[in-house]
Order: structure tokens, then sequence, then C-alpha cells
């Protein structure tokens, strides 16, 4: 079954295709590099169109193999594609500051487009992660002739989650910096440059546990580019959430959020995974726009981050049907050349009864056998929603047990609660998680020649699902190995083995009651499908599904933080990333809580000293009550049968 079925319209396979590498200029004089891929005919001179022309603008080389693979495929179908540099970036001018330039550059490259005489006036734009960042930036400035968008894997809010996360660092922003910074331009033209910062690529993990940062070459990895140690601080300094007119979190390319209203009105994609690194922000653009845009659509598979042709998910097997060729009957490209044949070519059919407006991939339901490849057989199928969450849910509290129960009962106990120390020196390790660009340069092989630093790279943790048990390739864990639930810093809330299979699909939130005799901490929580002891699992397997972390000094609000006094509970409440699971029978629902992940995350070092700038660290002891007086819980969206 495909997302868009198109009745009048048919797109010319052409039998070759024409590159053009060229550049415009930006309103402020800076000339962006693109390169332009046009049908041609069979000796490859370019037909003169007008054809539907779709627009990528990228940070990652617009010359890379995978941006000409895009090229063709387009270009033999009939449209032109342009992929630009975006500013600062390999053959673009200018200098590169995270996000801060793409909105007007956005404007500025598909009104140019519109004006050549190879386009028909109509622009799509798409494209994953920064490529999508890019496109709701470029939404905001309403050129006029953007016709419609496929946004994969982008943000909604920076701040409270995709730059930041509730107060917390995603740190994956810092590694991005330094990996990516190895093949700036600056870097590309000075091998000095490039050599340091490669090197400090290789030393990630490392530099991660020195933060905060400081100046010089000893202090920061990004001590020789400067333009890049400004940006990057300046996500790390910035927790407190203002967004008045001048502010950090006001600008427009790090938080759409505040600019929806204005948004341009055209029909958009939004796609993300159930385990990336954007999954609540691709809910959030679709729920906030939805309400105000005509022809808003959200399409959610299982997958990682920029993993929408695949089945796996970290060590998990999602079944066949989670590869969009095999369950919603094409390719992930396709499926955006489907939706780009309904809005922009001149002759297009545009009627939208035939359009899910959400679909979803609901996972669980597999064996949980182990595969060839030694992978959890977890399963999942395709559901088509007019809405999103599901009209069918039914949202169920589910209370913390002074026992480690979770249940949907509240907890009897006039007093109850759990303690653990947390030390910020020893923080929790991710395993695996919803991240993206958390990555690390690999040592290149003795007499081997790559063509950039980033040639070789590696994940830092598992990006997907996993089984929450550490061993020797887990970074920070320390033996001897084994679960996460067995470190001092840990505490386990569980269900009774269920009767029958329940399905949890929507938003997950979790309000806890909090005592700590430091004046902050924070506070990490994660849902996970426990399956029972099997022949190939001989311990269970601990599946992370959603989890979510939140600085506790923004409990009341996130622009005016407040620490807490020593032994008096605080009600925190916070929104874990959405999900669509189905817990099978004789599984169990967990709720691990801790008050880390690293190096998914900064550390808090509990002292309450301004965030970013601290000096020191201490140990904390957390206490979760769950009691008739603090009820600490977890509305969990379970699908009425």
């Amino acid at each position: 079954m495909t997302l868009v079925r198109i009745r009048h319209v048919t797109m010319s396979f052409m039998s070759a295709f024409n590159i053009t590498s060229t550049s415009h200029q930006a309103r402020d004089g800076i000339r962006l590099a693109i390169d332009i891929y046009r049908p041609a005919d069979s000796s490859g001179e370019p037909l003169p169109g007008p054809f539907p022309t779709v627009l990528i603008r990228t940070p990652y080389d617009r010359k890379g193999t995978r941006y000409r693979r895009d090229g063709e495929f387009w270009a033999r179908n009939g449209y032109v594609l342009a992929v630009e540099d975006c500013r600062g970036r390999f053959d673009s001018e200018g200098n590169f500051v995270l996000l801060a330039n793409e909105g007007p550059d956005g404007f500025d490259a598909i009104e140019w487009l519109a004006q050549q005489s190879f386009s028909n006036g109509r622009i799509g734009t798409y494209g994953t992660s920064y490529s999508g960042w890019v496109q709701n930036a470029a939404a905001i400035e309403r050129p006029p002739s953007l016709s419609a968008m496929w946004v994969t894997q982008s943000a909604s809010n920076g701040a409270t989650s995709s730059l930041r996360h509730n107060g917390t660092m995603e740190l994956r922003w810092l590694t991005w910096a330094v990996t990516h910074g190895a093949v700036s331009p600056e870097a590309l033209s000075d091998p000095a440059i490039q050599t340091a910062l490669s090197n400090n690529g290789i030393d990630m993990y490392s530099w991660l546990r020195k933060l905060p940062w400081g100046e010089g070459p000893e202090n920061t990895p990004l001590h020789m580019l400067p333009d890049y140690d400004k940006w990057a601080k300046d996500l790390y300094l910035h927790s407190d959430l203002d967004e008045s007119e001048g502010a950090f979190w006001a600008q427009s390319g790090l938080n759409f959020e505040p600019y929806y209203n204005i948004s341009a009105n055209v029909p958009t994609v939004y796609c993300g995974g159930w385990y990336d690194s954007y999954t609540r922000a691709t809910v959030e653009n679709f729920q906030a726009l939805g309400e105000m845009k005509d022809h808003q659509y959200l399409l959610m598979g299982p997958w990682i981050h920029g993993g929408m042709d695949s089945q796996i998910s970290g060590s998990v097997d999602l079944g066949d049907d989670a590869n969009p060729a095999v369950g919603l009957g094409a390719s992930y490209i396709n499926l955006v050349k489907s939706w780009f044949d309904h809005w922009l070519p001149e002759e297009a059919y545009r009627s939208t009864e035939d359009i899910a407006r959400v679909r979803t991939f609901v996972m669980g339901g597999g064996s949980g056998n182990k595969t060839a490849a030694g992978k959890l057989l977890h399963g999942g199928s395709w559901r088509e929603d007019s809405n999103w969450p599901p009209q069918s849910i039914v949202v169920q509290p589910y209370y913390l047990h002074e026992d480690g129960l979770l249940d949907p009962h509240p907890a009897p106990e006039l007093k109850s609660s759990t303690s653990f120390i947390f030390n910020p020196e020893q923080p929790l390790p991710t395993i695996s998680a919803n991240t993206s660009s958390l990555n690390e340069i690999v040592s290149t092989p003795d007499r081997i020649r790559v063509p950039t630093p980033i040639t070789l790279m590696r994940v830092q943790v598992i990006q997907g699902g996993a089984d929450q048990v550490t061993d020797a390739t887990v970074l920070g864990a320390e033996p001897p190995f084994g679960p996460l639930e067995d470190r001092d810093d840990v505490v386990i809330f569980q269900t009774t083995p269920l009767e029958v299979p329940q399905e949890v699909t929507g938003p997950l939130e979790v309000e806890l009651f909090l005592e700590s005799d430091a004046p902050d901490t924070d506070l990490f929580v994660m849902l996970q499908d426990e399956y029972p002891p099997s022949a190939e699992w001989s311990d269970g397997y601990k599946l992370n599904i959603a989890d979510g972390i939140f600085r506790v000094r923004y409990r009341e609000s996130m622009s005016e933080p407040k620490l807490m006094d020593p032994g008096v509970p605080v009600k925190v409440r916070f929104d874990l990333y959405p999900t669509s699971n189905i817990f099978g029978t004789g599984h169990r629902i967990r709720l691990m809580i801790s008050s880390s992940s690293f190096p998914r995350f900064d550390v808090n070092p509990n002292t309450g000293e301004p965030v970013g700038r601290h000096t020191s660290l201490r140990k904390a002891t957390n206490t979760i009550h769950h009691s008739q007086e603090f009820p600490s819980r977890i509305l969990l969206p379970i699908k009425d049968s």
C-alpha cells in the first residue's frame, strides 16, 4: 500500500540526466554553491523543461555520492533536483554558524530556482536531519514559490528537544561540531587544523567527560575553529528558555515553535521514527501545524536516524513490514516522489481523499526469537489514523509502589519512597538511544588512505533498541558488567507479567515526586518492554522503548529556574518521547529511573551552579516518593480494544 495514490499524473522516465555545477547569490552577496540535476536526452544534453523542481540544502557536501544518486533518480523521473551547500560549508562562501542563516538562504535558493527556465516555478523541498531543519527555517520566511515539503526527522523547539532536552544538552551536537568541523572549508584548506580536529574527534568521549570546555588547545577540542567553538559553547551554556525578542532561543533557525503561525501554508509530510533523535519534535510539528495549516501529514516508522529503508533498529529487527518497500508498497524515495507527484507538476491531481493523514508503525507482536543476525525479532505492522494521537487511546496512569511494582492502582502506603545515590563522576552509561551524530572518528589504519577524516566514523552508543545490559563495548561501563538495574543509581518499577497484550500508542508523560539533598539534579526515565526469559534470552530482554530526561531546576518554568530545598519533595512532570508498541503476553511494562544517561546528555554536577559553568561535582541522594500523598506515576496511552 502506498502513502499517496496519484490518479491523473504520469511522470516520464528519462533515459539520461545532466549535472551542472553553479552558484547563486544570497541577498547579502554571499555566493552559495549548487548542483542542478536535469532530465537530458540520450546525448546528455539537458532538456528545456519546464520541470517540477526539488531542493535539498545540506551541510554534508553536495558532491557526495548520496546526492548524486538522488540527483540521478529525480532527473530520470522527470524532475529537476537542486542540491546546495549551506553557507560556510564546502564550496559555499561565508561563515558557518549552526542553523543561523538557513531561513533567508533557503528563501533565496527557492526563489532563484523558481526563476530558472528549466523550472515550472513550483518548488518542493526535502531532506533529512539538518536538511529538515533548513526546510522549516525557510518555511518561516514564506517563499512564494514553495509548493510542498517532505520534512524527515527534524526539529521543532530546539531548546526542549533536539539541541537541548528539558534543560540538558544533547551532546551529539558537540561531537557534530568536532567531527564535521574536520571537513569545514577552514580544515580542508589547512592540514594543521584538520589534523588537530581529527585527533580530537578520535578522543571525543574523553572530551565530553571534560565538560565544561574552556579556552586553548588543552581545554577545548575546537580551539582551531573559533567560530565553531563559539556556537557549540553557546548551545551548551544557553539552558534557560528565553524566547523574548532578540534572545538566544528566539532565533527562528533554532526554535520553530514561536513561528508556527507565520510559517508557510504548504502541503507537508512530517516523517520520523520511533528510534530517531527527532521523534518528539516530528510529532510536535505535525500536531501544532496540523491544526493551523492545510494538508499536513504524519508518517512514523520504527526507524533510527536516517534508516528509513531498513527493518533494523539497533539490535532489534522490526520485521519485513518495517521496510517501506514491503510494508508501504514503495521504497522511501519513491514514497517521497509520490508525494511530489501529487503537488509539484502543474497538471497534478490534488484531491486528498486517498491520502492517509497519519500512518504509524506499531512495534511489537513478533516472536521474540533471535534472528540469524543475532537481533531480537520484535516485529510490528502499519496502521492508518485520521489524527495523532489516535482517538481510540485511553490515558491510563500506572503508579509506582514501594515493592517495585508498577500498577494501575494508586499506592496504598501513607509513606513510601525509594532512594538512590547519583554520582556525576560515574554517570549511567548510555547503551542504546534515540540519537544521531553522537560519533567519534576512527583512527585510519596504517598505509590506508581515506578521502576525509570522517570517512571512518563510529557511533558512541547503539542507535535504536537494545537489551539494557552492559559489556566491554559500552562506553563508560566498568566490570562487573550486567543489567543497568544492578547499578546503585538505578531503580526499577515494573508490572506483573501481562495476561493479555497491551498496546501503548501516543505521548508519554511521567509525574514524579522527588526529594534530594542537592540543590539541583536530573531525572532520567526509560520505558522498557521486558521479554521473559527464554532459551535464546536466558535472562530475558529489557528493550528500551522510549525515554526522556529533565533538569529539575526547570520543574516550574523552563525560563525561570528554581533550585530545590533539601528534604522537601517537589513534583517533576515531563514528557518522554512518544511511541507505539505492543507489550506482549508474559511481558512486563518497566520503568527505569536514574539521574543521567551519558554520553547522550550532559551530566548534572548536582551543585546548583549556573548551567555549563560549574566548577565542582557532588553526589546527590535522590529519593522518589510513591505514596498516597505523593503518587508518582507514568501516564500511558493505552489503545482501547
